[in-house]
């Protein structure tokens, strides 16, 4: 079971997100590559608008967590690469629509390159799967 840890010592989150989280280490780790805004025909989606893109690859990462047999709660960690952090808000008012407490733990930094120019957003995550 995945526990979202505060700890008063630490100011709380900025976002929507865990200071750390905690679990169990019964399951299987699933490691999830960075996933972009790439649709499944294979198109860029929201080229230009982050809350599109962050929303496609959300649902790349609930793709991915369920191929493997788990689901989104079973996500404990995420990093998450922009092109500019000035969509802090946008990214996290998204995110809010599909990870529930207890949130992942999560990184975000800003990055001047992805594979394409018309990325926006990049978000690798670590899953861990009850058995």
């Amino acid at each position: 079971m995945k526990q979202q840890i505060t700890s008063p010592a630490l100011a709380k989150p900025n976002g929507h997100f865990s200071q750390a989280t905690a679990i169990e280490a019964k399951g299987r780790l699933v490691f999830i590559s960075g996933m972009t805004a790439r649709a499944k025909d294979g198109t860029i989606a929201g080229v230009g608008n982050i809350e599109v893109q962050t929303r496609q690859v959300c649902e790349n990462l609930k793709g991915a967590v369920e191929a493997a047999g788990g689901t989104l709660e079973d996500i404990c960690r995420v990093d998450v690469y922009v092109r500019n952090i000035e969509y802090f808000d946008a990214i996290h008012k998204v995110r809010m629509e599909f990870f529930k407490e207890p949130l992942p733990a999560s990184t975000m930094v800003e990055v001047t390159k992805m594979v394409k120019p018309e990325y926006l957003i990049e978000i690798s995550a670590i899953a861990v799967i009850p058995e």
